[in-house]
């Protein structure tokens, strides 16, 4: 074999390898609002995430929803080159700054937010939307029946959505919300409150072939809600910022085999009892 021959032979096995490494490998992109995480290991090969969503005022669950959104703007600032990580600056009013990042681990997703008010007032936001992640794909199923493969934990354990307390009572109707004992259901979002209270703060949902766990969960829980959009949240709480007051918090997507129970273990091991819980409740 020449030795052109064998130059364009070891070009032609690089790009191959190169190639293959790139569609196996996990990796982030993001435009106009829409985070799409693509990994091998999901139906369909990708999940798309609207992110972020929204911030609220307090007392909302009474109010129209255009009356409790904050308006915002979100840039993206930074992509790693392989796509396992991006970092944003989204601007919430005329003085909260938010700083935040999600990058890729080797089980789910890691979102990080810095929330500060850089103004001379206090800002009542009280809660946000990071992440509605849409589980169509995988879950293999349709607005009308994801919720037999979805699920929180009330106090009778794991509990299908289909299977809660529903109610349709409310300014809107479809979806429902899923609050922990400390929040206030006023302050909730303006959809149907169930009657059955969370006992944390994981929401998740099970593959259409059932090997898989897709579950998002936050270290300041506010509420978690069934969409109408065929998705899921976590959604923090924030209560409010006085000038200069900065506050974290961290989200968490999990993709891991069906196991509950390894599930709770990795909660419990990612958000302790005192992180769960918000600090001036």
């Amino acid at each position: 074999m020449n030795s052109l021959r064998l130059a364009l032979l070891v070009a032609c096995v690089a790009t191959g390898i190169a190639g293959l490494r790139s569609v196996a490998g996990p990796s982030l992109a993001w435009t106009n609002n829409l985070l799409t995480w693509a990994d091998p290991r999901l139906p369909g090969g990708k999940l798309d995430i609207y992110y972020l969503e929204a911030f609220c005022l307090p007392g909302g669950h009474e109010r129209r929803w255009d009356q409790t959104r904050l308006p915002h703007t979100t840039r993206m600032t930074r992509r790693a080159p392989d796509g396992s990580g991006l970092s944003f600056e989204t601007k919430v009013g005329k003085c909260v700054v938010v700083d935040h990042g999600v990058r890729v681990t080797k089980d789910g997703l890691v979102m990080d937010f810095t929330l500060s008010n850089q103004g001379t007032e206090p800002w009542q936001v009280q809660w946000f939307q990071p992440a509605c992640v849409r589980v169509d794909a995988f879950t293999g199923a349709s607005q009308s029946n994801y919720t037999q493969r979805a699920f929180v934990f009330t106090s009778r354990g794991l509990t299908w959505l289909s299977e809660t307390r529903r109610r349709e009572d409310a300014l809107y109707r479809g979806g429902q919300v899923y609050l922990p004992p400390w929040v206030d259901p006023a302050d909730a979002n303006p959809r149907p409150i169930s009657l059955d209270r969370v006992t944390n703060g994981v929401i998740g949902c099970v593959s259409g072939d059932n090997r898989w766990l897709l579950a998002l969960a936050s270290d300041r829980t506010f509420e978690l809600f069934e969409g109408v959009y065929v998705c899921l949240h976590s959604d923090p709480w924030i209560g409010g910022l006085q000038p200069g007051e900065v506050r974290r918090v961290r989200q968490r997507l999990y993709l891991l085999p069906n196991d509950p129970k390894a599930l709770l273990r990795r909660y419990r091991r990612d958000f302790t009892p005192k992180q769960a819980l918000p600090a001036r409740w």
